[in-house]
């Protein structure tokens, strides 16, 4: 049981400080540490081997989430009892939810991704938004997407948004960080993969490739700005560039959105031609 009174009572405390700086992109690359917060991304954490090094709880939250304190002492993280000053410090959310963890890095070398001959890719090339990369990173992985490959032109991974955006997700499936785009594509289209940009105003229409049944075979999404989209630089790069028909009157679909559909449509190609995943694969 937690003792009455929490052990960190100092926002100032050395390892406070030492958490609360990874807030900022320069400390966490310079630590290779980044920050989990809330109840689903910290149990994620201490699932995923040794990558949770340290858990800030408050009382209150030990107790609510006894299970997931106890998964992080299994896991080998300092556990530290703090009072509610000290997760505000620390926490980057307006609500703090009581549980913050510090995790090592865990992004996978792209190398290790096509050697493991992905079939279902999502690379986010200029994605600057972290809640959209978050976002993104969270529909590859309910999509069944094998790897999620981020542009050296993209946002942080371990942005404190993109982390909470992905509710988890980092921790599923493997991320390649900082690939130029075009060894992105190289690199993938060489491993077997089709590569696909997704653009609003691209020649092809998702349906249309559907219907076609050209979507069976290993495939990498190409997902660009929030804003601007994708280069034509990077649109030559592709195989094919594909639109998202829109059938009613809306203008266009955020970029999450686009993401959701384009990853689905594949997944469910892939799965009827049968030669990349079973249907009771999970």
């Amino acid at each position: 049981m937690p003792p009455a009174t929490p052990e960190l009572i100092s926002p100032r405390s050395p390892r406070v400080s030492a958490a609360r700086r990874l807030g900022k992109r320069n400390f966490r690359g310079k630590d290779r540490l980044f920050l989990a917060e809330g109840p689903q991304a910290v149990r994620e954490a201490a699932a995923y081997g040794s990558t949770l090094v340290e858990l800030f709880t408050t009382v209150e939250a030990a107790e609510r989430y006894a299970d997931i304190v106890g998964e992080a002492r299994t896991a080998g993280a300092r556990v530290h009892l703090a009072d509610e000053q000290v997760i505000a410090d620390i926490s980057t959310t307006v609500t703090p939810q009581g549980l913050v963890g510090v995790c090592r890095f865990i992004d996978t070398p792209f190398e290790e991704i096509l050697a493991a001959r992905p079939k279902l890719v999502a690379v986010l090339a200029h994605v600057r938004d972290p809640g959209n990369a978050g976002t993104v990173l969270r529909c590859a992985d309910a999509a069944g997407a094998e790897a999620v490959v981020l542009t050296d032109a993209s946002v942080d991974l371990y942005n404190p948004k993109a982390v909470r955006a992905s509710v988890g997700s980092l921790f599923h499936l493997p991320v390649a960080v900082g690939v130029p785009v075009e060894r992105a594509v190289a690199g993938l289209q060489d491993a077997g993969v089709r590569i696909l940009a997704a653009d609003g105003a691209g020649t092809d229409d998702l349906d249309d490739e559907l219907d076609k049944g050209s979507m069976g075979g290993p495939t990498a999404w190409v997902f660009g700005n929030e804003a601007w989209g994708l280069p034509e630089e990077t649109r030559a790069l592709a195989d094919a560039v594909v639109r998202v028909p829109i059938h009613g009157k809306a203008e266009s679909l955020n970029l999450a959105t686009a993401a959701a559909v384009c990853l689905y449509a594949s997944a469910r190609a892939q799965r009827a031609a049968g030669g990349c995943r079973s249907v009771t694969e999970s």
